[in-house]
């Protein structure tokens, strides 16, 4: 009779030892889980080194690192002074710039004044010393010649 099969476990052989194998050949782990020898069709891959420590090395402050750092605070404080004595200084201000456009509208007015006084005393020297002309034309008939007498005065 026959029997039914028997299911025997199948104990992997032992592989090489990892200094018996070749260079090009690598130990691989197939999907079902058995291990395997395989050539190598790219260059052998190695693991990435470990990183090495970098000793830390304190290293000097640039010299324009340092300027700026000692400029910030001498400007922030400049500024900070000019808004206190701007602030100081504002009553005074408004009376100033009050007090310029006033000068500026008496000077404009000043000028618009001296401009009429100028030209009413321009005309009455212009009127006394303008000559008075007078022409007398006359002429007979309709294409005849014109004759005229011109006065200066």
């Amino acid at each position: 009779m026959n029997s039914p099969p028997q299911h025997t476990q199948i104990t992997p052989a032992p592989l090489m030892r990892s200094e018996e194998i070749p260079p090009g050949v690598q130990e691989v782990i197939l999907p079902s889980g058995e291990r395997a020898l395989a050539y190598s069709t790219g260059p052998a891959v190695s693991p990435p080194p470990l990183p090495v420590p970098v000793p830390t090395v304190s290293q000097p402050i640039p010299a324009w690192a340092k300027t700026t750092a000692l400029l910030a605070p001498t400007i922030g404080g400049g500024i900070a002074v000019a808004a206190v004595g701007l602030s100081a200084a504002a009553p005074g201000l408004t009376a100033v710039s009050h007090a310029l456009w006033s000068a500026v509208a008496a000077i404009a007015a000043g000028g618009i004044a001296a401009a009429v006084v100028i030209g009413r005393v321009r005309a009455r020297i212009t009127a006394a010393q303008r000559p008075h002309i007078t022409q007398h034309i006359t002429a007979t008939g309709l294409f005849g010649r014109a004759n005229g007498t011109i006065n200066h005065r």
